[in-house]
Protein backbone atom coordinates (compact mmCIF):
# COMPACT_ATOMS: atom_id res chain seq x y z
CA UNK A 1 0.00 0.00 0.00
CA UNK A 2 1.06 3.35 -1.01
CA UNK A 3 1.44 6.38 1.51
CA UNK A 4 -1.70 8.59 2.02
CA UNK A 5 -0.01 11.24 0.76
CA UNK A 6 1.44 14.39 1.71
CA UNK A 7 -2.08 15.51 3.67
CA UNK A 8 -2.87 14.47 7.06
CA UNK A 9 -3.26 10.97 8.39
CA UNK A 10 -5.96 10.49 10.45
CA UNK A 11 -7.15 7.36 12.20
CA UNK A 12 -10.65 6.16 13.62
CA UNK A 13 -10.71 3.97 16.12
CA UNK A 14 -13.64 2.23 17.11
CA UNK A 15 -13.77 -0.54 19.64
CA UNK A 16 -15.78 -3.53 18.90
CA UNK A 17 -18.96 -5.12 20.54
CA UNK A 18 -17.23 -2.50 23.31
CA UNK A 19 -19.82 -3.91 26.64
CA UNK A 20 -19.66 -7.01 25.68
CA UNK A 21 -15.76 -7.31 24.72
CA UNK A 22 -15.53 -5.76 28.03
CA UNK A 23 -17.57 -8.34 30.31
CA UNK A 24 -15.20 -11.01 28.13
CA UNK A 25 -11.83 -9.54 29.28
CA UNK A 26 -13.26 -9.35 32.93
CA UNK A 27 -14.55 -12.95 32.64
CA UNK A 28 -12.49 -15.52 30.38
CA UNK A 29 -15.25 -18.01 30.99
CA UNK A 30 -17.25 -15.56 27.90
CA UNK A 31 -14.70 -15.53 25.96
CA UNK A 32 -15.74 -16.89 22.04
CA UNK A 33 -19.50 -17.34 23.59
CA UNK A 34 -22.66 -15.71 22.83
CA UNK A 35 -23.05 -13.47 24.91
CA UNK A 36 -25.46 -10.76 25.66
CA UNK A 37 -25.94 -7.07 27.62
CA UNK A 38 -29.39 -6.65 28.74
CA UNK A 39 -31.04 -4.34 31.12
CA UNK A 40 -32.83 -7.04 33.21
CA UNK A 41 -31.97 -10.32 31.78
CA UNK A 42 -33.78 -11.98 34.55
CA UNK A 43 -37.05 -10.66 32.70
CA UNK A 44 -38.06 -12.00 29.47
CA UNK A 45 -39.12 -8.72 28.41
CA UNK A 46 -35.20 -7.53 29.05
CA UNK A 47 -33.92 -5.63 26.34
CA UNK A 48 -30.73 -6.75 24.29
CA UNK A 49 -28.22 -3.50 24.39
CA UNK A 50 -25.47 -4.96 22.84
CA UNK A 51 -24.03 -8.08 21.68
CA UNK A 52 -21.27 -10.52 21.12
CA UNK A 53 -20.06 -11.13 17.53
CA UNK A 54 -21.11 -15.19 18.14
CA UNK A 55 -24.31 -14.21 19.25
CA UNK A 56 -24.58 -11.77 16.34
CA UNK A 57 -24.02 -14.84 14.01
CA UNK A 58 -27.14 -16.48 15.68
CA UNK A 59 -29.09 -13.48 14.37
CA UNK A 60 -29.29 -11.95 17.74
CA UNK A 61 -29.55 -7.95 17.41
CA UNK A 62 -29.39 -4.67 19.90
CA UNK A 63 -32.96 -3.86 21.02
CA UNK A 64 -34.55 -7.76 20.22
CA UNK A 65 -36.07 -8.64 23.78
CA UNK A 66 -34.45 -11.24 25.90
CA UNK A 67 -36.98 -13.77 25.24
CA UNK A 68 -36.66 -13.22 21.64
CA UNK A 69 -32.87 -13.97 21.75
CA UNK A 70 -33.23 -16.57 23.56
CA UNK A 71 -35.57 -18.38 20.96
CA UNK A 72 -33.29 -18.06 18.28
CA UNK A 73 -29.94 -18.77 20.74
CA UNK A 74 -30.99 -21.04 23.57
CA UNK A 75 -26.89 -21.05 25.01
CA UNK A 76 -26.93 -17.07 24.82
CA UNK A 77 -24.93 -16.02 28.16
CA UNK A 78 -27.25 -12.19 29.20
CA UNK A 79 -25.66 -9.64 31.67
CA UNK A 80 -26.76 -6.75 33.52
CA UNK A 81 -24.72 -3.72 32.27
CA UNK A 82 -21.66 -2.86 34.34
CA UNK A 83 -21.10 1.06 33.63
CA UNK A 84 -18.23 1.67 36.02
CA UNK A 85 -16.69 -1.22 34.28
CA UNK A 86 -17.09 -0.02 30.84
CA UNK A 87 -15.82 3.61 31.98
CA UNK A 88 -12.73 2.03 33.45
CA UNK A 89 -11.65 -0.29 30.03
CA UNK A 90 -12.58 3.37 27.99
CA UNK A 91 -9.86 5.20 29.95
CA UNK A 92 -7.16 2.63 29.92
CA UNK A 93 -8.41 2.47 26.27
CA UNK A 94 -7.77 6.05 25.89
CA UNK A 95 -4.07 5.81 27.71
CA UNK A 96 -2.84 3.43 25.38
CA UNK A 97 -4.22 5.17 22.29
CA UNK A 98 -1.93 8.68 23.25
CA UNK A 99 1.06 6.66 24.00
CA UNK A 100 1.19 6.91 19.80
CA UNK A 101 -0.03 10.55 19.09
CA UNK A 102 -0.83 13.11 21.73
CA UNK A 103 -3.27 14.41 18.86
CA UNK A 104 -6.42 12.32 20.28
CA UNK A 105 -9.95 13.01 20.40
CA UNK A 106 -12.43 10.80 22.18
CA UNK A 107 -16.10 11.04 21.02
CA UNK A 108 -17.63 8.23 22.74
CA UNK A 109 -17.17 5.70 25.18
CA UNK A 110 -15.90 3.28 22.89
CA UNK A 111 -14.28 5.43 19.84
CA UNK A 112 -11.90 8.60 19.22
CA UNK A 113 -10.20 10.28 16.45
CA UNK A 114 -6.34 9.89 16.24
CA UNK A 115 -4.12 12.53 13.71
CA UNK A 116 -0.72 10.54 13.14
CA UNK A 117 0.49 12.53 9.87
CA UNK A 118 3.73 13.35 12.15
CA UNK A 119 4.05 9.32 13.21
CA UNK A 120 7.26 7.91 11.01
CA UNK A 121 5.65 4.82 11.24
CA UNK A 122 3.59 3.50 7.74
CA UNK A 123 0.02 3.93 8.45
CA UNK A 124 -1.07 0.57 7.91
CA UNK A 125 1.65 -0.83 10.18
CA UNK A 126 0.77 1.41 12.84
CA UNK A 127 -3.15 0.88 12.82
CA UNK A 128 -1.68 -2.61 13.12
CA UNK A 129 0.43 -1.97 16.14
CA UNK A 130 -2.33 0.03 17.95
CA UNK A 131 -4.57 -2.86 16.96
CA UNK A 132 -2.84 -5.47 18.30
CA UNK A 133 -1.40 -3.65 21.53
CA UNK A 134 -5.19 -3.25 22.60
CA UNK A 135 -6.02 -6.92 22.27
CA UNK A 136 -3.06 -8.07 23.67
CA UNK A 137 -2.69 -5.72 26.14
CA UNK A 138 -6.25 -4.95 27.30
CA UNK A 139 -8.19 -7.84 25.87
CA UNK A 140 -10.29 -5.46 23.67
CA UNK A 141 -11.06 -5.92 19.93
CA UNK A 142 -11.47 -2.52 17.51
CA UNK A 143 -11.50 -1.49 13.97
CA UNK A 144 -9.54 1.09 12.61
CA UNK A 145 -10.13 3.57 9.71
CA UNK A 146 -7.27 5.64 8.29
CA UNK A 147 -8.15 8.16 5.96
CA UNK A 148 -7.44 12.07 4.92
CA UNK A 149 -9.99 13.29 7.30
CA UNK A 150 -12.32 12.16 10.19
CA UNK A 151 -15.03 11.78 8.17
CA UNK A 152 -13.57 9.29 5.54
CA UNK A 153 -12.07 7.90 8.65
CA UNK A 154 -15.17 6.82 10.59
CA UNK A 155 -16.79 5.39 7.10
CA UNK A 156 -13.82 3.03 7.10
CA UNK A 157 -13.72 1.84 10.93
CA UNK A 158 -17.60 0.77 9.77
CA UNK A 159 -16.40 -1.19 6.54
CA UNK A 160 -15.06 -4.37 8.83
CA UNK A 161 -15.71 -5.12 11.54
CA UNK A 162 -14.68 -7.03 14.00
CA UNK A 163 -10.85 -6.17 13.98
CA UNK A 164 -10.48 -4.53 10.90
CA UNK A 165 -8.38 -2.02 9.09
CA UNK A 166 -9.47 0.13 6.24
CA UNK A 167 -8.10 2.29 4.50
CA UNK A 168 -10.42 4.83 2.29
CA UNK A 169 -8.68 7.40 0.45
CA UNK A 170 -10.74 9.96 -1.78
CA UNK A 171 -9.65 8.49 -5.35
CA UNK A 172 -12.19 5.49 -3.32
CA UNK A 173 -14.81 7.40 -2.40
CA UNK A 174 -16.93 6.52 -6.08
CA UNK A 175 -16.00 3.26 -6.20
CA UNK A 176 -16.26 2.31 -1.77
CA UNK A 177 -18.53 4.76 -0.78
CA UNK A 178 -21.13 6.48 -3.36
CA UNK A 179 -23.03 3.14 -4.12
CA UNK A 180 -23.82 2.89 -0.18
CA UNK A 181 -27.14 3.79 0.85
CA UNK A 182 -27.53 7.35 1.88
CA UNK A 183 -28.68 5.99 5.46
CA UNK A 184 -25.27 4.47 5.55
CA UNK A 185 -23.60 7.81 5.83
CA UNK A 186 -21.95 8.84 9.08
CA UNK A 187 -24.19 12.25 10.14
CA UNK A 188 -27.46 10.99 8.00
CA UNK A 189 -30.22 10.02 10.66
CA UNK A 190 -33.49 8.37 10.28
CA UNK A 191 -35.50 11.69 9.51
CA UNK A 192 -32.57 13.00 7.24
CA UNK A 193 -32.43 10.06 5.29
CA UNK A 194 -36.51 10.21 4.81
CA UNK A 195 -36.00 13.24 3.83
CA UNK A 196 -33.63 13.25 1.48
CA UNK A 197 -35.44 10.38 -0.28
CA UNK A 198 -38.38 12.98 -0.88
CA UNK A 199 -35.84 15.09 -3.15
CA UNK A 200 -34.67 11.65 -4.68
CA UNK A 201 -31.20 10.81 -2.98
CA UNK A 202 -30.93 7.60 -1.81
CA UNK A 203 -27.40 7.05 -2.30
CA UNK A 204 -24.22 8.39 -0.80
CA UNK A 205 -23.35 8.87 -4.27
CA UNK A 206 -26.30 11.23 -5.17
CA UNK A 207 -26.31 13.50 -2.24
CA UNK A 208 -22.49 14.10 -3.71
CA UNK A 209 -24.82 15.25 -6.90
CA UNK A 210 -27.42 16.86 -4.86
CA UNK A 211 -28.67 20.03 -5.62
CA UNK A 212 -27.20 22.97 -2.97
CA UNK A 213 -30.94 24.70 -3.14
CA UNK A 214 -32.83 21.76 -2.74
CA UNK A 215 -30.73 20.31 -0.30
CA UNK A 216 -30.36 23.64 2.00
CA UNK A 217 -34.30 24.00 1.35
CA UNK A 218 -34.93 20.38 3.54
CA UNK A 219 -31.72 20.41 5.56
CA UNK A 220 -30.90 24.21 6.46
CA UNK A 221 -26.85 24.71 6.59
CA UNK A 222 -26.56 20.78 6.98
CA UNK A 223 -27.45 20.30 3.77
CA UNK A 224 -24.41 21.71 2.10
CA UNK A 225 -22.13 20.29 4.97
CA UNK A 226 -23.25 16.63 4.55
CA UNK A 227 -22.86 17.35 0.41
CA UNK A 228 -19.41 18.20 1.02
CA UNK A 229 -18.60 15.53 3.77
CA UNK A 230 -20.66 13.08 0.55
CA UNK A 231 -17.39 14.69 -1.58
CA UNK A 232 -14.85 13.53 0.90
CA UNK A 233 -14.65 17.25 2.08
CA UNK A 234 -14.04 17.88 5.69
CA UNK A 235 -11.36 19.79 7.08
CA UNK A 236 -12.09 19.47 10.80
CA UNK A 237 -9.01 18.96 12.90
CA UNK A 238 -8.51 16.38 15.23
CA UNK A 239 -9.00 17.93 18.37
CA UNK A 240 -7.92 16.84 21.96
CA UNK A 241 -9.82 20.32 23.51
CA UNK A 242 -13.11 19.60 22.08
CA UNK A 243 -14.32 17.70 25.22
CA UNK A 244 -13.77 21.46 26.95
CA UNK A 245 -16.07 22.75 24.03
CA UNK A 246 -19.36 22.98 26.47
CA UNK A 247 -21.86 25.50 25.14
CA UNK A 248 -25.43 26.48 26.22
CA UNK A 249 -29.13 27.09 25.22
CA UNK A 250 -31.49 29.66 27.05
CA UNK A 251 -33.68 31.83 27.05
CA UNK A 252 -34.89 34.73 29.75
CA UNK A 253 -38.12 37.35 29.57
CA UNK A 254 -38.17 40.49 31.41
CA UNK A 255 -42.16 40.18 32.79
CA UNK A 256 -44.47 42.76 31.97
CA UNK A 257 -45.23 44.00 35.75
CA UNK A 258 -43.46 42.34 38.91
CA UNK A 259 -44.56 38.99 40.30
CA UNK A 260 -45.17 36.95 43.01
CA UNK A 261 -47.88 34.52 42.17
CA UNK A 262 -46.71 31.71 42.58
CA UNK A 263 -48.92 30.11 39.38
CA UNK A 264 -48.25 32.90 37.15
CA UNK A 265 -44.41 32.51 37.90
CA UNK A 266 -44.94 28.68 37.42
CA UNK A 267 -46.42 29.68 33.88
CA UNK A 268 -43.82 31.95 32.71
CA UNK A 269 -41.39 29.40 34.08
CA UNK A 270 -43.59 27.12 31.69
CA UNK A 271 -43.00 29.04 28.70
CA UNK A 272 -39.52 29.33 28.98
CA UNK A 273 -38.93 25.55 29.10
CA UNK A 274 -40.76 24.92 25.93
CA UNK A 275 -38.52 27.89 24.20
CA UNK A 276 -35.30 26.37 25.62
CA UNK A 277 -36.91 22.85 24.59
CA UNK A 278 -37.48 23.93 21.24
CA UNK A 279 -34.10 25.50 20.71
CA UNK A 280 -32.60 22.93 21.94
CA UNK A 281 -34.13 20.13 19.36
CA UNK A 282 -33.29 22.83 16.69
CA UNK A 283 -29.68 23.03 17.55
CA UNK A 284 -29.48 18.71 17.91
CA UNK A 285 -28.29 18.91 21.34
CA UNK A 286 -29.24 17.95 25.02
CA UNK A 287 -28.50 19.74 27.72
CA UNK A 288 -26.71 17.75 31.06
CA UNK A 289 -27.66 21.20 33.43
CA UNK A 290 -30.22 23.64 34.03
CA UNK A 291 -29.64 27.01 35.61
CA UNK A 292 -32.56 28.75 36.88
CA UNK A 293 -31.58 32.68 37.08
CA UNK A 294 -33.88 35.12 39.59
CA UNK A 295 -34.15 38.91 39.11
CA UNK A 296 -36.11 40.63 41.92
CA UNK A 297 -37.48 43.81 42.11
CA UNK A 298 -34.85 45.51 43.26
CA UNK A 299 -32.42 44.02 40.73
CA UNK A 300 -30.60 41.13 43.12
CA UNK A 301 -30.15 38.76 40.65
CA UNK A 302 -29.37 34.84 41.83
CA UNK A 303 -28.42 31.98 39.59
CA UNK A 304 -28.83 28.12 40.67
CA UNK A 305 -28.07 25.34 38.83
CA UNK A 306 -28.37 21.54 38.79
CA UNK A 307 -26.91 18.65 36.86
CA UNK A 308 -29.14 16.47 35.15
CA UNK A 309 -29.45 12.65 36.01
CA UNK A 310 -29.66 12.48 32.16
CA UNK A 311 -29.39 14.50 29.57
CA UNK A 312 -32.35 16.21 27.74
CA UNK A 313 -34.04 18.19 25.77
CA UNK A 314 -37.58 17.44 26.83
CA UNK A 315 -40.05 20.32 27.68
CA UNK A 316 -41.19 18.26 30.98
CA UNK A 317 -38.69 17.61 32.24
CA UNK A 318 -36.95 21.50 31.92
CA UNK A 319 -39.54 22.83 33.81
CA UNK A 320 -39.83 19.79 36.42
CA UNK A 321 -36.38 20.69 37.26
CA UNK A 322 -36.87 24.58 36.72
CA UNK A 323 -39.59 24.44 39.33
CA UNK A 324 -37.54 22.64 41.40
CA UNK A 325 -34.60 25.13 41.38
CA UNK A 326 -37.25 27.97 42.12
CA UNK A 327 -39.27 26.66 44.68
CA UNK A 328 -35.58 25.66 46.47
CA UNK A 329 -34.24 29.53 46.07
CA UNK A 330 -37.47 31.75 45.43
CA UNK A 331 -37.37 34.13 48.88
CA UNK A 332 -41.02 35.16 47.99
CA UNK A 333 -40.01 38.27 47.05
CA UNK A 334 -41.62 40.31 43.74
CA UNK A 335 -39.84 38.99 40.57
CA UNK A 336 -38.45 40.94 37.95
CA UNK A 337 -36.95 39.03 35.16
CA UNK A 338 -36.77 35.34 35.07
CA UNK A 339 -34.47 32.80 32.82
CA UNK A 340 -33.83 29.12 31.64
CA UNK A 341 -30.65 27.96 30.52
CA UNK A 342 -29.57 24.33 29.47
CA UNK A 343 -25.94 24.23 29.87
CA UNK A 344 -23.14 21.51 29.14
CA UNK A 345 -24.81 21.31 26.08
CA UNK A 346 -23.75 17.94 24.03
CA UNK A 347 -24.46 16.62 20.24
CA UNK A 348 -27.71 13.77 20.63
CA UNK A 349 -25.94 11.73 18.44
CA UNK A 350 -23.14 11.62 21.01
CA UNK A 351 -25.35 11.38 24.10
CA UNK A 352 -24.99 8.42 26.65
CA UNK A 353 -27.75 7.86 28.89
CA UNK A 354 -26.45 6.69 32.24
CA UNK A 355 -29.57 4.26 32.58
CA UNK A 356 -30.48 2.57 35.37
CA UNK A 357 -32.41 -0.77 35.86
CA UNK A 358 -35.90 0.92 35.55
CA UNK A 359 -35.30 2.49 32.45
CA UNK A 360 -33.41 0.46 30.56
CA UNK A 361 -36.22 -1.41 28.28
CA UNK A 362 -37.91 1.75 27.83
CA UNK A 363 -35.08 3.23 26.65
CA UNK A 364 -33.50 0.75 24.91
CA UNK A 365 -36.68 0.43 22.60
CA UNK A 366 -37.27 4.38 22.01
CA UNK A 367 -33.59 4.55 20.29
CA UNK A 368 -31.03 2.37 18.48
CA UNK A 369 -28.28 1.10 20.49
CA UNK A 370 -25.25 3.29 18.63
CA UNK A 371 -27.66 6.73 19.32
CA UNK A 372 -29.00 5.95 22.86
CA UNK A 373 -26.65 3.51 24.57
CA UNK A 374 -22.53 3.46 22.75
CA UNK A 375 -22.31 7.41 22.91
CA UNK A 376 -20.78 9.23 25.79
CA UNK A 377 -18.29 12.31 26.91
CA UNK A 378 -17.17 10.41 29.38
CA UNK A 379 -13.51 9.89 31.72
CA UNK A 380 -10.69 9.36 30.62
CA UNK A 381 -6.90 10.17 31.85
CA UNK A 382 -2.88 8.97 32.16
CA UNK A 383 -2.96 6.12 34.25
CA UNK A 384 -0.24 3.57 33.19
CA UNK A 385 -1.56 0.52 30.81
CA UNK A 386 -1.14 -2.82 32.80
CA UNK A 387 -2.05 -6.35 31.38
CA UNK A 388 -5.42 -7.16 31.24
CA UNK A 389 -8.34 -5.18 32.71
CA UNK A 390 -8.61 -6.79 35.80
CA UNK A 391 -6.18 -4.14 36.85
CA UNK A 392 -8.01 -1.28 36.49
CA UNK A 393 -11.36 -3.50 38.52
CA UNK A 394 -9.93 -1.96 41.82
CA UNK A 395 -9.79 2.33 41.23
CA UNK A 396 -12.42 4.07 42.21
CA UNK A 397 -14.47 5.77 39.99
CA UNK A 398 -16.41 8.93 40.91
CA UNK A 399 -20.51 8.57 41.18
CA UNK A 400 -20.56 12.21 39.41
CA UNK A 401 -22.69 13.70 36.40
CA UNK A 402 -20.29 12.44 33.31
CA UNK A 403 -19.46 15.53 32.22
CA UNK A 404 -17.70 16.41 35.00
CA UNK A 405 -15.72 12.82 35.81
CA UNK A 406 -14.58 13.52 31.79
CA UNK A 407 -13.68 17.78 32.94
CA UNK A 408 -11.81 16.09 35.81
CA UNK A 409 -9.48 13.99 34.25
CA UNK A 410 -8.27 16.14 31.57
CA UNK A 411 -7.59 18.37 34.01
Amino acid sequence: MSQLGKGRVIFHVDMNSFYASVEAAFDPSLRNKPLAIAGNPKERKGIIVTCSYEARAYGVKTTMSVWEAKKICPQLIVKPPNFDRYKKASKAMFDLLRTYSKIVEPVSIDEGYIDVTDVIEHPLTLAKNIQKKLLDELLLPCSIGIAPNKFLAKMASNMKKPLGITVLRKRDMKEKLWPLSVGKMHGVGEKTEEKLHSIGIFTIGDLARGNDIQLENILGINGKRLKKRANGIDNRPVDPNSIFDFKSVGNSTTLPYDLNNEEEIKGVLNKLSESVSIRLKRKEVLMTKIALTIRYKNRQTITRSLKLDNPTDEKKKIYEKAIYLFQKHWNGEFIRLLGITGQDVIERKEAFKQLDIFSFEKDAQQEPLHEALLKIKEKYGDNSIKRGLNQLEGKEMNETSFNKDFLQDHD
